[in-house]
């Protein structure tokens, strides 16, 4: 059980004085009958209704986003919009935050959560999660360099990536599957090699695949079998 005001602050519906406000006013019931009292306790069975819209007590969100290009993967920014700042309305709360981090150039796949638990494991690098990418070349790829790529290289700054899998469409065009995902690390990699990456999208994450009806800038909750993989 916990306190119907915390859940509606913690999902940014309500403040706690606007909670009292809202009870006075008769605006939220509970399994079909108006409250009058602000300290009331629910469950996740409860019915709970704000002026006649389901409220949702899930204690865990889990959000699919099409990150857009432009958009900074963190919870707040003075500068840019962030994932959290473009997500749909009714999944707002407090205590959301990517998992990951995706390059404000960079589109594609990324889960948004209040799951903490679920998401450091996913994000461990003892798991080993694979994170898959499309990209796109400045100039044609050497077939000739595919293995060293793959096998791990050296960047300037040290950094000796893991190995890869990397499969190209044309001499420009492919995807690259990582373990890791250090700052502007496929980038840099191909930059080793004295070519650019002109447009990088992240198409999974793990065994879940970015869903090809949503469009850039678009959310959805996870259905129940993604959830399923990124809690297990």
């Amino acid at each position: 059980m916990e306190r119907l005001d915390k859940i509606f602050s913690n999902q940014a519906i309500l403040s706690r004085k606007d909670f009292k406000r809202a009870v006075k006013d008769k605006k939220i019931e509970v399994n079909g009958t108006v409250i009058t009292n602000s300290d009331i306790k629910v469950s996740e069975t409860d019915i709970v209704k704000y002026m006649g819209e389901i409220i949702s007590l899930d204690k865990y969100i889990y959000i699919m986003l099409n990150k857009p290009l432009g958009v900074v993967s963190s919870t707040e920014d003075s500068l840019d919009k962030t994932v959290i700042d473009i997500l749909k309305k009714e999944y707002i709360r407090k205590d959301l935050f990517p998992c990951g981090r995706l390059d404000k150039n960079t589109t594609g796949l990324l889960i948004i959560t209040n799951d903490g638990i679920s998401a450091h494991k996913r994000l461990s690098p003892k798991n080993h999660v694979e994170k898959e990418y499309y990209f796109e070349l400045k100039e044609p790829f050497k077939t000739s360099s595919i293995e060293k790529l793959e096998n791990g290289i050296t960047l300037k700054d040290g950094l000796v990536t893991k190995p890869c899998k990397v499969s190209f469409k044309t001499k420009t065009t492919g995807t690259i599957t990582l373990t890791e995902g250090k700052y502007h690390e496929i980038r840099r990699m191909f930059a080793y090699f004295s070519n650019e990456v002109t447009y990088l999208k992240r198409i999974s994450f793990g065994d879940i695949k970015l869903d090809e009806n949503l469009k850039e800038g678009e959310s959805r909750l996870l259905t129940q079998e993604e959830i399923e993989i990124f809690t297990k």
